[in-house]
C-alpha cells in the first residue's frame, strides 16, 4: 500500500512515499519559503536511484503549487515511481491538536470541525494543516486522509499528573489538561529503545529539542510525563515560543496597555530563544553569536539548558530512577554545547557523558562515559515512519 506522508509548517512542506508495511521509502522532498512568488526552494530525491532535483528562486504562493511540484515529480516517466496517482491509496498527516480527539483518525468534516475548534490555541500548527488538508482533498479525491494526533502518546499520563489546579469544572466542560505534544518523536523513541537495548522494562527521558522543544518521561515504553501542557506553546523555551510562564503575566500587560492579540503574538512569535536572545530563533546563531561575546545569547542558552535540567530532576523524581536519557531533534541531535551542559548539571544522578564521543557524534549514537550510571544516547527519531505505520494500521481496521 503506497502511503504520502507530510509534514506541514507555517512556510514548509516535507513528503515521504511509503510502501506499506515494509516501510520502503520511495521519495523524499521538501518545500521551503510556502508564500513565496520568487524566493522558494524545492529538493526532491528518488530514494531507489539517489537522484536528486534541487531548484530555488520559484513561485510557490500556496500550498496546493508545493504539492503539485512534489506529484508532478513522482508522475514523472523517468522517475519510475507511479504511473497514475489513484496508486497513493492514503495520505497521513502529523497532525497536532483537535478537540476531544486524541488518536488516528479519518479527516472527515467531524474532525476538520475538531481541528477548527483549537484554532486559537494552536495557531501554528492547525492552520497550515486545515489548509493543506483541503488541497489534498481536491488534489487526491480517491485516497483516503488521516491525522495521526501528536497527543495520543501521552494518553497514558496519569490524572494527577494531567489536570491542572483549575475549578474541576473546567475540565468536563472545557477539557482543559496537559496533553503532551510531540508524541510520533517520543513514542518512536518508546519503540526503539527496546531495539537499540535489548530491555522491554525500562525508565528513560526523551528530549526532542529543535525548534520547538519537549521532554518525555518514559516508563515501560508508555508516557508517564510531559513538559507540554495544554497548547503548544508551554514547557521548555522554544525557538521563538514562550514556553511556561506566569498565567497572570498575561492580565498585567493587559493593565499596562498591552491587547490581547499583542500579548499572545509576542508570546508565539517574538518570545523563547529569539526574544531572550535578540539575535535569531536559530540556537546555531546564538551558539554562534554566544562564542562571539554576545551576553544575551549566551543568558539565551542558559535559560534553555537550566529548564531542561529542571525537568529532567522532576522526571527522574517521578521515574524513581532513570536508565537512559536520550536527545533527538536538530538541537538534540546536534547541539554538543546543549548535551555537555545537560548531562554535566545531571552529575548528581550519575550521568556522565563522553566528551570525545560527544564532539563526534553523528546521527544514533551512544555518548555514556564508561562510568556513568545512565545510558545516554542520540536519537534519528523518525515520525514520518510513525505516521505511515498508524496510517497503514487505520486503514486496515476500517
Amino acid at each position: 500500500m503506497k502511503i504520502l506522508v507530510c509534514n506541514v509548517g507555517s512556510t514548509s512542506l516535507k513528503f515521504k512515499l511509503y510502501e506499506m508495511p515494509e516501510k520502503k521509502v520511495y521519495a523524499t522532498a521538501k518545500v521551503e519559503r510556502v508564500g513565496s512568488e520568487t524566493e522558494a526552494i524545492y529538493s526532491f530525491c528518488n530514494t531507489a536511484t539517489g537522484e536528486k532535483i534541487e531548484k530555488d528562486h520559484l513561485s510557490v504562493p500556496k500550498y496546493k503549487d508545493g504539492i503539485a511540484l512534489f506529484l508532478g515529480d513522482l508522475l514523472d516517466p523517468r522517475q519510475n515511481i507511479l504511473s497514475a496517482i489513484g496508486e497513493i491509496e492514503a495520505v497521513g498527516f502529523k497532525t497536532v491538536l483537535a478537540k476531544g480527539h486524541h488518536g488516528v483518525f479519518e479527516l472527515d468534516d467531524e474532525v476538520l470541525g475538531a481541528m477548527r475548534d483549537y484554532l486559537f490555541i494552536a495557531p501554528a500548527h492547525n492552520k497550515p494543516y486545515l489548509d493543506a488538508i483541503g488541497e489534498f482533498k481536491a488534489m487526491l479525491p480517491g485516497a483516503l486522509l488521516v491525522g495521526s494526533f501528536e497527543t495520543a502518546f501521552h494518553k497514558t499520563i496519569p490524572p494527577e499528573r494531567k489536570l491542572y489546579a483549575l475549578p474541576y469544572d473546567w475540565y468536563e466542560k472545557y477539557g482543559i489538561q496537559r496533553f503532551g505534544f510531540h508524541g510520533h518523536s517520543h513514542e518512536y523513541t518508546a519503540r526503539h529503545l527496546p531495539e537499540l537495548t535489548g530491555k522491554d522494562k525500562f525508565r528513560a527521558i526523551s528530549c526532542h529539542l529543535g525548534g520547538s522543544s519537549s521532554l518525555c518521561a518514559i516508563e515501560d515504553g508508555k508516557s508517564v510525563d510531559c513538559s507540554f501542557g495544554f497548547t503548544p506553546q508551554t514547557g521548555l523555551p522554544h525557538a521563538a515560543r514562550c514556553g511556561d510562564i506566569d498565567a497572570y503575566i498575561v492580565p498585567f500587560l493587559m493593565n499596562e496597555g498591552l491587547s490581547l492579540d499583542e500579548i499572545t503574538t509576542a508570546f508565539s512569535k517574538n518570545s523563547g530563544l529569539y526574544g531572550v536572545s535578540g539575535v535569531d530563533s536559530d540556537l546555531r546563531f546564538i551558539e554562534e553569536a554566544a562564542k562571539a561575546g554576545n551576553a544575551r545569547a549566551k543568558l539565551a542558552i542558559d535559560l534553555f539548558v537550566a529548564s531542561i535540567v529542571r525537568y529532567v530532576g522532576s522526571f527522574y523524581a517521578e521515574l524513581g530512577g532513570l536508565d537512559y536519557l536520550t536527545f533527538a531533534g536538530g538541537i538534540g541531535e546536534n547541539s554538543v554545547t546543549v548535551r555537555r551542559r545537560v548531562c554535566d548539571a545531571l552529575g548528581v544522578f550519575g550521568v556522565r557523558i563522553d566528551p570525545e564521543k560527544n564532539s563526534a557524534a553523528h546521527g544514533e549514537c551512544e555518548l555514556s562515559a564508561p562510568d556513568s550510571k545512565v545510558k545516554i544516547y542520540t536519537i534519528a527519531t523518525d515520525e514520518e515512519q510513525m505516521v505511515a505505520m498508524k496510517t497503514y494500521e487505520y486503514s486496515l481496521s476500517r
